[in-house]
């Protein structure tokens, strides 16, 4: 097996998203290559506009788009807190030294991990590839995104 980590990220949860780019950037480090698919709520995590914001083509992908909110709105997956749990793992993070999700994901194009966004969950959505950091190299299909995901180890987080 080649040294290739590519992840599926189909979560927009915190804890989710920062596994994903930990992952990522451990492996990047190390010499990887590392290919990043965002589907679905994943997708929230690369969008250029951050916090709430009215993101899509109708007006429900636009609603859909205003109540994910972006990486720094991502809430935690399980004990919430009716938000606050995000929050306090920052501060807990910052206060161990641990990269909060927004720093890994600067780690991660420090690092050259490639970034794609899933084209259909994008149609479902929405949303076209301007939505997206600039460090989105393609928008694909699974078909070609296991393409480049072939003769490395693949995860769906």
């Amino acid at each position: 097996m080649a040294n290739k980590l590519s992840i599926i990220s189909f979560s927009g949860d915190f804890d989710k998203l920062t596994a994903v780019f930990t992952l990522a950037t451990g492996a990047a480090a190390v010499g990887y290559e590392v290919n990043l698919f965002f589907t679905f709520w994943g997708l929230d995590a690369i969008k250029k506009k951050q916090g709430r914001s009215f993101v899509g083509g109708t007006a429900l992908t636009k609603l859909f788009g205003f109540f994910m909110g972006g990486l720094k709105a991502a809430p935690v997956s399980r004990l919430n807190f009716w938000g606050a749990s995000a929050s306090i793992f920052r501060s807990l993070m910052r206060r161990n030294n641990v990269a909060t999700p927004e720093e890994l994901l600067e780690a991660a194009k420090a690092l050259s991990v490639n970034f794609y966004a899933c084209e259909m969950a994008m149609h479902i959505l929405g949303l076209t590839k301007e939505d997206f950091i600039p460090e989105v190299k393609d928008v694909l299909g699974v078909a070609s995104f296991l393409k480049i995901a072939d003769g490395g180890q693949t995860l769906f987080i």
